[in-house]
C-alpha cells in the first residue's frame, strides 16, 4: 500500500512539522530519503485518506493510539502520537509504524500537537484575511450568512457547520488551500480556557461576538465567567485588529474594555444603510438595504439580529451593497437551526441547540406567527446549564403557561420542572400542575388560543421517546403548527417524519 503522501497535494511535510512543534520524528524510511507530506488530517480512523495525517487523540472513553494500526491500514502516511504512548509495549507503536513503513510524530500532547499544527499551517497563509466568530447563540447562523455575504466578492474557506471545537477548528484550518482570500471560523466552547486556544490558532484580524446568553452556564458557573471566556476571542489582538461587539449586549462595555485594537459596537443603529424590516412571519423577513428591498429567507428576530451582525462584519471589509443583497437573499437554513418543514403539520424544527435566552425567542416567535391552525409546541430539555437548570426550566414552564400554544409536549428529566411551574402558574397551585403533567393529548379540553392564566394549556410530559411519538401522533391533525425546541442531545429531529408525512424544507 502506498502511504507516502503525494507532494502535490501536500499539507505539509512531516520533517516541517516536526521541527515547528519541537517533536520527534521517527521516519523509517531513513534520512536519506525523498521528504514525505501528509495531504489531510483525521482524529478519526474510520475516516483517514491515504496519504492522511492521524492524530491519536486521548479521550474519557477511548484512547486514540489503539487505533494507529487502523489508520495506517487504512493508508495513513504517518500518525502524531503522544510520547508516553511510544513507551507502552502493549501499543508497540513503533513496530506499527516500521510494518507499515509511516511516519511517527511524537509530541507531549497530541490534542495541543493538532492545535499547533493548524496554527503553524495558517501561517503559510499570511494573505488570508482570517475572521473569527464567537458568543453564546448565533454563531454558526452568523458565519453561514456572512460567508454567503462576503463570498461574493472573496474566496471564502469556513468549517463546515458547528465543527467549531477544540478539534473542530483546528481540523478546519486544513481546508485552507493558497485560492482562499478569506478564513471565517466559528469557536465553540465546552470547557474553560477552550476560546484562548483556539484564538491561538486562528489569530484572527477580526473578531465578532454574537451576545452572552447561559449556554454552558453549567460549565463555567456563571455569566460573568461566560463574558470573560468569550471575550478571549480578542486575546491575540496586536493593534491592527477589530472587534465587533453586539451594541445592545449588557456585557459590551466589559468586552470593549482593554481590546487591542479597533472596536466597533454592532445593530440597526450601526448600519446607516438599514432601513425599514418587515416581518414575514415563517417566510422570513423584509430587510431595505440601501434603498432596496431584500428577501431575507430566515425567520425570527433572532435571525434578524444574526443578518445585521454578519452585514457589520462583511461592512470592516468592505463589501459591496450589491453583495450584501445578493448574500442575504442566498442564506437557507442550516439543519435543526429554524428549518420551515411542510407537510401534515407545519413544522418549525429549531432543535439543534436549546437555552434560556433561543427557548424564549422561539415561543415568542411562535406566539406572534399569524396562524389559523392550532399550535403545538414540543420543547425537550435544555442541557448543560448545571446548577442553573431547574431554575431555568422552571422559568420557562412559567413563560408556557402564558404563550399561545393548544398544546404543550415536555420531553426529558429536566423538563419536569417546567411541567411544575406551567401547571402551578396555570392553575394557580401546585397540586393542580402535577394534575396538568398528566394530561393526556386525547383530552376534550378545548384551550383557546390566546389562553388567560385562569385558561390552563392541556401539557404532556414524559421521559420516553416512544411515548412522546405516539402521543403526538394520536394529537396531531393536518393544519397544526410544530414547534421542535430542544438540546441536541433530545434528538427532537427524529419526530420529523412522523409529524409532516414526509416533508420538505421551504
Amino acid at each position: 500500500m502506498d502511504n507516502s503522501g503525494g507532494a502535490g497535494n501536500c499539507l505539509m511535510s512531516f520533517a516541517g512539522l516536526s521541527r515547528a512543534l519541537g517533536a520527534r520524528l521517527f521516519d523509517w524510511e531513513g534520512e536519506q530519503a525523498a521528504p514525505r507530506f501528509f495531504s489531510s488530517v483525521s482524529i478519526d480512523s474510520r475516516a483517514v485518506a491515504p496519504g492522511g495525517l492521524f492524530v491519536a487523540l486521548r479521550g474519557s472513553a477511548r484512547d486514540g493510539h489503539c487505533f494507529v494500526d487502523a489508520a495506517f491500514r487504512a493508508g495513513a502516511a504517518g500518525a502524531l502520537v503522544a510520547l508516553s504512548a511510544l513507551e507502552d509495549p502493549a501499543l508497540n507503536l513503533q513496530s506499527l509504524a516500521q510494518r507499515w513503513k509511516g511516519v511517527l510524530v511524537a509530541v507531549e500532547d497530541t490534542l495541543k500537537g493538532l492545535q499547533d499544527a493548524a496554527r503553524v499551517y495558517l501561517e503559510q497563509f499570511p494573505a488570508l484575511l482570517k475572521i473569527g466568530i464567537t458568543g453564546s447563540a448565533g454563531k454558526t447562523t452568523t458565519k453561514e450568512i456572512a460567508a454567503a455575504i462576503i463570498g461574493h466578492e472573496t474566496q471564502v474557506v469556513m468549517n463546515q457547520g458547528n465543527l467549531n471545537s477544540e478539534t473542530g477548528l483546528p481540523l478546519s484550518v486544513f481546508s485552507v488551500r493558497a485560492k482562499h482570500q478569506a478564513g471565517i471560523f466559528e469557536a465553540g466552547m465546552n470547557r474553560a480556557g477552550e476560546i484562548g486556544e483556539l484564538a491561538k490558532v486562528l489569530n484572527p484580524k477580526l473578531a465578532l461576538i454574537t451576545n452572552i446568553g447561559s449556554a454552558h452556564i453549567g460549565i463555567l458557573g456563571s455569566r460573568d465567567a461566560i463574558a470573560e471566556e468569550k471575550k478571549k476571542i480578542f486575546s491575540q489582538f496586536t493593534g491592527n485588529n477589530t472587534a465587533l461587539i453586539p451594541a445592545d449586549d449588557d456585557y459590551r462595555d466589559f468586552l470593549a474594555k482593554d481590546v487591542r485594537g479597533k472596536t466597533v459596537f454592532y445593530g440597526a443603529s450601526s448600519l446607516p444603510g438599514l432601513g425599514a424590516v418587515r416581518d414575514l412571519g415563517l417566510e422570513g423577513t423584509e430587510i431595505t438595504w440601501e434603498g432596496e428591498k431584500i428577501r431575507f429567507g430566515l425567520p425570527g428576530k433572532f435571525n434578524l439580529r444574526n443578518a445585521l451582525a454578519a452585514i457589520a462584519l462583511a461592512m470592516e471589509l468592505p463589501v459591496s451593497s450589491d453583495s450584501i443583497r445578493r448574500g442575504l437573499e442566498a442564506v437557507k437554513p442550516l439543519f435543526g437551526r429554524g428549518e420551515i418543514l411542510r407537510g401534515r403539520a407545519t413544522v418549525i424544527r429549531d432543535c439543534y441547540n436549546s437555552n434560556p435566552e433561543s427557548a424564549m425567542a422561539a415561543l415568542d416567535f411562535c406566539d406572534n406567527l399569524e396562524w389559523d391552525g392550532r399550535r403545538v409546541y414540543v420543547i425537550g430539555s435544555m442541557l448543560e446549564l448545571g446548577d442553573s437548570s431547574a431554575k431555568a426550566h422552571a422559568a420557562l414552564g412559567r413563560r408556557l403557561a402564558s404563550c399561545r400554544a393548544d398544546m404543550v409536549f415536555l420531553f426529558g428529566d429536566e423538563t419536569a420542572a417546567a411541567a411544575d411551574a406551567l401547571g402551578a402558574s396555570s392553575y394557580g397551585t401546585s397540586s393542580h400542575g402535577a394534575n396538568s403533567r398528566e394530561t393526556s393529548p386525547h383530552s376534550p379540553l378545548h384551550t383557546p388560543s390566546s389562553p388567560s392564566p385562569h385558561s390552563p394549556i392541556p401539557c404532556f410530559h414524559t421521559r420516553d421517546m416512544g411515548d412522546l411519538s405516539r402521543a403526538l401522533d394520536a394529537y396531531i391533525k393536518n393544519g397544526d403548527l410544530v414547534l421542535l425546541k430542544g438540546s441536541r442531545g433530545c434528538a427532537l429531529e427524529t419526530l420529523t417524519g412522523m409529524l409532516t408525512g414526509g416533508a420538505h424544507v421551504s
